[in-house]
This record gives C-alpha cells, structure tokens and sequence, in this order.
C-alpha cells in the first residue's frame, strides 16, 4: 500500500500539469463524495455541491465567488468524471505538442471563467436558475484550440485507424449540438462558450497576445508573495578563514553532478514517454531523490 502512494506522489511531483489537472479534479471529486457520505452517517441534510457549483443567479456569485472557478473541478457522478479526464488527457497531451504547461493551466483556467459568465448570462436572460458543475467547457477549449493550431494533425484511434484532429472534433461538436435541447442545456452552452475561447485563444498566441500570461503573473505573484526564503530573518555569518580540505569537497561535486546527471535522465524520459513508462528501480530513485 504504502509503495502505491509513493507512485501516486512521484507521479504528482514530476508529473506534468495534466496529471495535476486530473489529480485535482479526482481529488475533489472523491473529497465531495466522501463528504456526503458523512453527512449523511450524522443525518444532516447538506448539498455541499451546492456550494462549489456555479449558479445561474448572478446574485450567488456575490456569496460564493469561488464558484466561477470550482465548478470546473468538481463533477456530478463518475461517469462523469471518467468521460471527462479521458477528454481532458487527450486533448492536453495533443496541445502540449505545440506549447507549454503553462499555456495549458491558463487556457484551462480561463476558459473556464469566460465559459462560467457566458452561462450565468445566457440563464439570467431566460430567467433560469440552474448550477453547473465539470471540467466540459475547459476540456472543450483544451481541444478545439489544439485543433485551431493543427486542424490537419493525424490521431490514431482504436480500431478506426488515423484520422484528422479537425474530424474528430467536428464529431465532438456535432453531438453537442444535438444534445443542445435536452436536460443538460447549460452545460452545451458552456462547451460551446469553451470551444470559442479556445479558437480564439489560438488566434491571439499567434499574433503575439499569450493571455495564459494573466493567470502566469498571479500564480508567480503568489508564490513569491508566500516564499519562504523571502521571509528567513538575516543571520550573522562567521566566516571560517581554514583552508578547506581539497579532495573530500571535490568529492562532493562529482557525486552531486551524477545524481543530477541521472535525475535529468530521467526527467527526460518520462517527458518522452511519460511516466509509466520508467522502471521500477527508476521509480524509486526518482522518489527518493525528491525528499
């Protein structure tokens, strides 16, 4: 067991931002099942996805402004959850083809914002109050950008063969379009606002505007407001003025060096070929290596 969640965290750790993106929707999904499950042992009544889901009542997002971005990490049932992370992994790996992990997060991000207001719009105008929950509309915008980039790519997919990236997701389109009318309306419209995000995404990268950048400078403004090293009060230091011992410090260097040599080694491998790809020895060093 405990060999098992150290592959889990090896796998988090130096996994790229699709494996997180699936781990934080996992984990979310598994949190809100778990928290209904005790709610329910205590009998108290609560509908926690009320409360991470995004509502059609623009009033809600006053009370519970989370929920513009939160909708897009929880789902409903694991059907759908599962339909979704098999999308999302698919349509991640073929935009990381062309550009960056970074790139991927804040397309994610933002598509996810735009495809939530143009729901809460378009509802507030029918005078309908209904909440929206999964990673569609972002999953959507992941894809049909990758298709904007290279319509003329070729997927092979089981038992059809190859076929062009811009076939397979007319087909994904078409059988939203033709669910449009039917009990999850909602969600089709944020797929669709989601697929027009992505395009245009696509358009303005390249023209130069990268607005993955926005969601960049936040998360960069964070993590530096928050780093630790910044906040390390100054300590005195006491220069030692003894000739070092040469041979035990070059020692050191050479074993840093190849440890180094070995991790990027296998760094490199799994960005290649992912990471189950490694073998088990690989796995355990990589592990160890990150502690």
């Amino acid at each position: 067991m405990s060999s098992i969640i150290n592959d889990l965290k090896s796998q988090y750790k130096f996994g790229g931002i699709t494996q997180k993106l699936i781990y934080w929707n996992v984990m979310c999904f598994v949190f809100s099942f778990v928290f209904f499950g005790l709610l329910k042992l205590v009998n108290i009544d609560v509908d926690f996805i009320y409360y991470v889901s995004l509502s059609s009542n623009p009033v809600d997002l006053f009370w519970k402004p989370w929920s513009i971005i939160t909708y897009a990490f929880f789902h409903s049932d694991i059907f759908h959850i599962f339909f979704n992370l098999m999308v999302l992994n698919f349509s991640s790996q073929l935009f990381l083809t062309f550009f960056n992990q970074k790139q991927l997060l804040g397309l994610y991000l933002l598509s996810a914002i735009f495809s939530g207001l143009i729901f809460v719009s378009t509802f507030y105008l029918m005078n309908v109050v209904l909440p929206l929950v999964g990673a569609s509309a972002a999953i959507m915008a992941i894809l049909v950008a990758a298709t904007a980039y290279s319509p003329l790519m070729n997927v092979r997919l089981l038992l059809i063969g190859y076929v062009k990236l811009w076939q397979i997701t007319l087909v994904i389109l078409l059988i939203d379009l033709l669910q449009f009318r039917d009990a999850n309306t909602g969600g089709h419209i944020a797929h669709f606002a989601g697929a027009f995000f992505g395009f245009v995404f696509i358009k303005l990268l390249e023209n130069g505007i990268d607005l993955s950048k926005i969601v960049s400078s936040i998360i960069d403004f964070f993590v530096n407001l928050f780093d630790k090293s910044q906040s390390t009060p100054f300590k005195k230091v006491h220069k030692n003025y003894k000739r070092p011992v040469e041979k035990p410090a070059v020692s050191r260097i050479i074993t840093k060096d190849k440890t180094q040599q070995q991790i990027d080694e296998i760094l490199d491998k799994i960005s290649r070929s992912g990471y189950d790809c490694l073998t088990k020895e690989e796995k355990e060093f990589l592990f160890k290596a990150g502690k």
